[in-house]
């Protein structure tokens, strides 16, 4: 076999734009996927039903359904239903956003569980109100436990980008799928993708490790 990575290289702009589209869609869904998962787990920590109740169904509906299939769903059935037209970045966006919600709202509500009663009985002693307690008290210990998972957290929808290809949103893998039908190279095309990937995330899993290993030490 002969191996031909030039003709990679030659479509540098076409992996840029990739590169750019993925960056795109990740900060979108980061900070939508997390924002959510905090009132998602907040209310999943409710003992009010009217709050419980609808985190726990949202919850269970976007993790135990695959990812693909939600993204597909926005991308053609949502305006189908709706007056509403759906983009390839919003479609997108939408799964992965709401399915990382689903997961993260459980590191939330665990962290926040993990923390002692005695914390809720010194805030009450003190005269703070329920939110008053959570947003000065239990939040800050509890993300300070939370941290490693939901770095994880990002790291996976870093990954999950990937998927927006379905509905060919620009991103690498999409680009990548271009340059190989292009020039009928798909080792080389998805082996240039995963090194991108691989350079783009590496430094941000050292990230995590070296943030682990402090509150380790802290601890």
């Amino acid at each position: 076999m002969k191996w031909d990575f030039a003709s990679v290289f030659s479509n540098t702009d076409a992996l840029l734009a990739g590169a750019a589209g993925t960056l795109r869609i990740f900060a979108i869904c980061l900070v939508a996927g997390l924002s959510l998962g905090l009132v998602v787990g907040l209310a999943r920590y409710s003992r009010r039903r009217v709050f419980y109740i609808p985190a726990s169904v949202f919850m269970e509906f976007f993790r135990n359904t695959p990812v693909l299939v939600q993204i597909l769903w926005f991308y053609f059935a949502f305006p189908m239903i709706s007056p509403f037209e759906i983009s390839p970045l919003m479609a997108a966006a939408l799964g992965i956003s709401l399915n990382s919600a689903a997961f993260s709202a459980e590191i939330y509500r665990g962290g926040i569980q993990s923390i002692d009663n005695g914390q809720w009985e010194g805030a009450r002693a003190l005269g703070m109100t329920y939110a008053q307690a959570m947003r000065r008290v239990i939040l800050p210990q509890a993300l300070r436990r939370m941290l490693p998972p939901l770095t994880n957290r990002g790291i996976e929808i870093f990954k999950m980008s990937t998927l927006a290809s379905v509905v060919a949103y620009v991103e690498l893998l999409q680009q990548g799928k271009l340059i190989a039908s292009l020039n009928y190279n798909p080792i080389e095309a998805y082996t240039v993708v995963a090194l991108i990937f691989f350079v783009l995330l590496y430094p941000l899993v050292q990230a995590t490790y070296a943030l682990e290993r402090r509150l380790r030490r802290a601890d």
